[in-house]
């Protein structure tokens, strides 16, 4: 019996503490742009000291925060629900949620502290804790309730999907502050073979994992750069032949699951 309230305990140390670290990150990134630290906010940083960095999307894409809160809101919610609190996933994840919610808080000082170099650092705290826990649920391999998959497996595949881009543009935006040649590539050029690498990553998910929510983050962010990058018909058309090639391949899935059944 005594076991059992220490393993009762423990769980609900794990829910508050998850659900704290979400609100605390959901807060500071609020504050940050109505009070942007050192008078600039992060958006206003891209749009000035990285004006030039081809491979940041439109300013309408960092709207998808606003539904990555919007999912973990959930699952910190839905973790507090009676039948979920032995959930053996949930208690696998609980605290690398944790980290990378705490990381994500850390993420917007150093970046608004212009420390770019430890925001790269930052970022990667984001992206490794969001991985593992990723792979723990087994995310488009393991059979869930459509409670679960929507609480719980959809808001993280949104938010590494997010993150996963968003280290592929914090990397370029510190390269280019610390002026980097680029060993004589173009930045045009570079541009678009990191264009390539989201969308193999994309591949690889929607292919091994056919999931749809991660896929659709980075069709999101390619539309983005494509807006962004109008007048650069290289890397216009680039971003919109592998955002159609991914939708196409989502459609194609699709329709694979409908007549299994699945």
């Amino acid at each position: 019996m005594q076991k059992s309230t220490s393993g009762n305990d423990g769980d609900f140390i794990r829910q508050i503490a998850t659900f704290a670290a979400i609100i605390g990150a959901f807060v500071v990134n609020v504050v940050s742009n109505i009070f942007p630290f050192n008078g600039l906010s992060i958006g206003k940083i891209s749009n000035t000291l990285f004006a030039n960095v081809l491979i940041i999307p439109a300013n309408y894409a960092f709207a998808i925060w606003g539904l990555i809160y919007l999912g973990l809101f959930a699952l910190g919610i839905y973790q507090f629900l009676p039948n979920q609190r032995h959930d053996l996933d949930l208690r696998k994840t609980g605290y690398l949620l944790v980290i990378a919610s705490v990381a994500q808080s850390i993420w917007v000082y150093l970046f608004l502290s212009r420390l770019f170099a430890l925001s790269v650092v930052a970022i990667v705290l984001i992206l490794l804790p969001l991985i593992a826990v990723y792979l723990h649920l087994g995310i488009g391999k393991k059979r869930v309730s459509q409670m679960k998959k929507w609480c719980v497996h959809f808001p993280i595949s949104i938010y590494l999907g997010w993150i996963s881009v968003a280290t592929i543009v914090n990397v370029a935006s510190w390269l280019y502050f610390q002026e980097w040649n680029g060993w004589g590539i173009s930045a045009q050029l570079w541009t678009a073979m990191m264009l390539f690498v989201a969308f193999c990553l994309a591949v690889v998910i929607v292919n091994q994992r056919r999931d749809f929510a991660y896929t659709g983050v980075t069709v999101w962010a390619l539309v983005a750069i494509a807006l962004k990058q109008w007048n650069n018909s290289l890397l216009r058309n680039l971003a919109l032949v592998l955002a159609i090639a991914l939708v196409l391949m989502l459609t194609i899935k699709s329709l694979q699951n409908q007549r299994r059944g699945t």
